[in-house]
């Protein structure tokens, strides 16, 4: 006789639906962000123009993963997760960048 393996099903998640003012909030808040990276475009920083557009860029990239994506409402490990590799990437960006910005010569 063969023996069967059978899978419980896992309980169902509850979904969450945001409402479409939140949907718009966010929206919101990502076209203020983008005139914010544009505005910072125009302010002489030095070598930190860069950083703090890819400081608003992952802050935007976070927003969207966290509330278009449904990640935000997934397990607390999953965001954390998503969180540590968003700084991670952020830091390679901004050390590679910086790197190749201080090996230049300039006359």
């Amino acid at each position: 006789m063969k023996s069967q393996l059978t899978a419980t099903p896992a309980p169902p998640r509850p979904e969450h639906i945001l409402s479409a003012g939140m949907y718009v909030t966010i929206w919101i808040a990502l076209m203020i962000l983008t005139v914010v990276t544009a505005g910072v475009s125009f302010i002489d920083l030095g070598p930190f123009n860069t950083v703090v557009a890819l400081v608003i860029a992952s802050i935007k990239a976070l927003l969207v993963v966290l509330f278009f994506m449904h990640v935000k409402y997934a397990s607390d490990r999953l965001i954390k997760t998503i969180c540590v590799a968003v700084l991670f990437w952020l830091m390679l960006l901004l050390g590679l960048s910086l790197m190749d910005y201080g090996t230049r010569h300039f006359s």
